[in-house]
């Protein structure tokens, strides 16, 4: 069953069945109750203005966007099981037709239909609606125009929506992309609001030993302070270490002149003031990133037993942020938690982290989608790795040189002759990724493994023109070559974040999975649930498995760990 929302800005809104031919409207005046009372009892629930239709099976809700509405819903403690998100399937439709840069908003699709001027996309303030900074009922975000019926254009939008993804040649494939899409947005939405754990004190305490005391508004901490004076008198004149013009002066000054401030640069010198530049940057990137001022910003605060300081991470997560359809953030740095960092990120007493990370993840992607039988046959090993070592002289380094060669394209120094060694040993994985770079060095466009669309270069014949065309065909063409492979691996993230969701044992308030990036996922539930936890992520897998590939005998190993602290193994 599907039923369409449509929230009034002050707690209330309208929802309206649409399977079949479209039931009457309900106008409500708690749409978060309206919403969890329905998603318990399948269906709608009778009402003074027709009959209710309950049924067994969870309904999947249409809005114009999960993180326009659901994160209200979340706050009023209502989450529910599956969505069809309006804005995230336009964004994958058009992608499909090749018209990425096009707005996706409700707004955006209803002009299209109606042949109006299609409105920009609305622009969202940092960390606006996340539990850490709550919007409550925003502003309407869909761009339609005043006075435009929102439940009939959002209704008339996805009904759009599902012909034309039934158009496609690969519709099964491109359904099960929009469900799981829209699924990660109900997964951001509750992550946001429920947090990573991370404890305020052991933050602090990692902050004074590596940077020293918290300095006033302005200034530079102590240790960084240190360094910047000791880069000042190891060039032998003021410089400002934050000024990359100043260091590249700096480095001319010493005779050691280079092209950028950038690590691997400046690595390649052999000079005193090289480490001293090296561990300012790294903590100056800590003291900016993830610092004091962060800590105020994205955790929010409360007092645990016996004094201790609690706290929850809450970052603005943007599902598909990235072309492979990777997630980004708007702000928080939560898909790059330093390590340091990680030591904060600690369990509430009584409770436990269960993270899962899928290693090797794009390799064995590519033996599933490629077919290539003797890859599978390495993939269904727990360190694919290893194996493959067995056909390079037992050198497991070597073999995964190998392996992200053929993946990501590189061809110079130790990588082509092991390039040479794959394409004997795995003909049908390399054609697989050789196939989709030829088509990115011709300008064309490639699909991941359930229709996700890569960019097509602009102005592509222009650009290729001149002495600097054929580096510019290659770069495109790793480019396409890695797609295909990473959002794949992008999509199995995503097939398992939504089999996990709904495959998780009943836990309470705020247990769940509070943390994703790429191929792992945390979750955090009461220490008497670690077990049933893990077994529903083992589920998750195999679910995963199945539903993408079918009958593989790739496998996709989990390193599940259950643990008090996120930087323990």
């Amino acid at each position: 069953m599907r039923i369409a929302v449509v929230a009034d800005g002050e707690g209330g809104g309208w929802i309206q069945e649409l399977d079949g031919s479209a039931g009457p409207v309900h106008r409500v005046s708690d749409l978060a109750g309206a919403v969890r009372s329905a998603e318990g009892e399948g269906g709608l629930p009778p009402t003074a203005g027709g009959s209710g239709s309950p049924g067994p099976e969870a309904p999947r809700w249409v809005w114009s966007a999960s993180e326009d509405v659901y994160p209200d819903l979340v706050r009023a403690g209502t989450r529910v099981s599956r969505c069809h998100d309006v804005a995230l399937t336009e964004a994958l439709l058009l992608g499909h037709e090749v018209r990425h840069a096009e707005p996706h908003s409700l707004g955006a699709a209803w002009a299209r239909l109606h042949d109006r001027p299609v409105p920009e996309d609305p622009a969202r303030p940092l960390g606006e609606g996340t539990a850490a900074q709550p919007a409550l009922f925003g502003a309407d975000r869909s761009t339609l125009p005043p006075g435009t019926d929102r439940l009939a254009a959002l209704v008339e939008v996805h009904e759009d929506q599902r012909r034309r993804l039934a158009a496609l040649p690969d519709r099964a494939r491109m359904e099960l992309l929009a469900a799981v899409e829209s699924a990660g947005g109900l997964a951001a939405a509750e992550m946001s609001h429920d947090g990573l754990p991370l404890r305020p004190g052991v933050h602090d305490e990692v902050l004074t030993e590596l940077l020293g005391p918290r300095p006033p508004a302005g200034q530079r901490p102590a240790v960084l302070a240190d360094l910047a004076a000791r880069v000042s008198d190891a060039v032998g004149r003021d410089v400002n270490p934050d000024s990359p013009a100043q260091v590249l002066k700096a480095m001319a000054w010493i005779g050691h002149p280079v092209s950028s401030t950038r690590s691997w640069e400046l690595e390649r010198v052999d000079h005193p003031v090289v480490p001293l530049l090296l561990r300012y940057k790294e903590l100056s990137r800590l003291h900016s990133a993830n610092g004091w001022a962060w800590l105020e910003t994205w955790v929010r605060e409360r007092p645990g037993p016996d004094g201790l300081r609690l706290g929850r991470f809450q970052p603005d997560y943007v599902v598909g942020g990235v072309v492979s359809g990777r997630w980004a953030t708007r702000g928080g740095g939560a898909l790059q938690i330093p390590r340091a960092i990680r030591r904060a990120v600690r369990a509430d007493p009584g409770w436990v982290l269960v993270r899962a990370d899928a290693g090797q993840l794009e390799p064995r992607v590519l033996a599933a989608v490629s077919g290539d039988a003797a890859l599978a046959a390495a993939a269904a090993e727990e360190d694919l790795y290893a194996r493959l070592a067995d056909q390079v002289g037992g050198d497991r380094e070597r073999a995964k040189i190998g392996v992200l060669s053929a993946m990501y394209g590189q061809t110079s120094g130790d990588a082509a002759p092991l390039l040479a060694t794959m394409r004997r040993l795995y003909p049908r994985a390399l054609e697989y990724v050789d196939a989709a770079a030829r088509v990115g060095e011709g300008g064309g466009i490639v699909r991941s493994w359930l229709g996700r669309t890569s960019p097509a270069p602009t102005d592509w014949q222009a650009r290729t023109a001149g002495p600097d065309g054929e580096r510019r065909r290659r770069a495109h063409g790793r480019f396409t070559r890695n797609f295909v492979v990473q959002a794949s691996a992008a999509e199995w993230a995503l097939v398992m974040l939504a089999a996990l969701r709904q495959g998780l044992p009943e836990l309470p308030e705020g247990a769940g999975i509070v943390f994703f990036v790429h191929d792992e996922v945390v979750l955090h539930v009461p220490r008497e649930c670690a077990d049933a936890t893990v077994r529903a992520v083992a589920e998750a897998e195999t679910r995963t498995r199945t539903t993408l590939f079918g009958d593989t005998p790739v496998r996709f190993p989990l390193s599940t760990t259950v643990t008090d602290s996120y930087d323990e193994r």
